[in-house]
């Protein structure tokens, strides 16, 4: 499967360091074009992106953003555990992709999260068919393992404030790195990209 495609920041940067956004500028036009419709908040985390991979006619692989990319032998453990072939083969008969954030201790800055390495679902791929966000919680629930918390709803404006100002993790009492936003009815542009984008609270900074 295919690694996770770029999540698109909401705003343009300046071109000079340190690159701060230029609110109200947005990245794309669509973002610009739904604004004010409503988008589903999810709290965005700081881990590692991690592929668990799976073909009935294969069995279960574990992969990073890329490839190439080596995943922390602890946590490539805790996936083992957690995603057996028995546990795969009784939920999907299709090849499928779940994607998520590896996250725990020694996994860039996730040891705020929990004590142990450990991964958290945000999207799911079988064959060409993205997943939405209802199925997705509902196969987590199936499967036992966690998925991104909701933060709620609202307008992009109403995110960039919200994110803006900061908020607690739900994970715990510490600062969230931000949102991931998508339109609560699914939506691609015309190259056949999602429309989605992300917000860090950092990015409302000067350095």
């Amino acid at each position: 499967m295919k690694k996770y495609h770029k999540i698109q920041s909401i705003f343009k940067r300046e071109k000079e360091p340190p690159r701060n956004f230029i609110i109200g500028d947005y990245s794309r036009s669509e973002f610009l074009f739904l604004k004010d419709n409503l988008w589903d908040y999810r709290e965005k985390v700081n881990g590692t992106c991690v592929r668990v991979i799976y073909d009935p006619y294969i069995g279960v692989e574990f992969r990073g953003k890329t490839d190439n990319a080596q995943l922390p032998t602890k946590l490539v453990t805790a996936l083992i555990k957690m995603f057996t072939r028995e546990k795969l083969e009784s939920t999907f008969t299709a090849p499928v992709c779940l994607y998520g954030e590896g996250y725990g201790p020694g996994i860039e800055g996730g040891g705020k999260y929990r004590t142990d390495p450990s991964f958290v679902l945000f999207d799911i791929k079988i064959d060409e068919w993205w997943l939405t966000t209802g199925n997705c919680l509902d196969l987590s629930y199936k499967l036992g393992i966690d998925f991104v918390p909701w933060i709620g709803q609202g307008t992009l404006e109403e995110a960039v404030t919200y994110v803006k100002e900061g908020f607690n993790s739900k994970w715990g009492e510490f600062p969230a790195e931000g949102l991931v936003l998508k339109p609560v009815t699914q939506l691609f542009a015309r190259d056949g990209s999602r429309i989605i984008t992300k917000i860090k609270h950092k990015d409302f900074k000067i350095d």
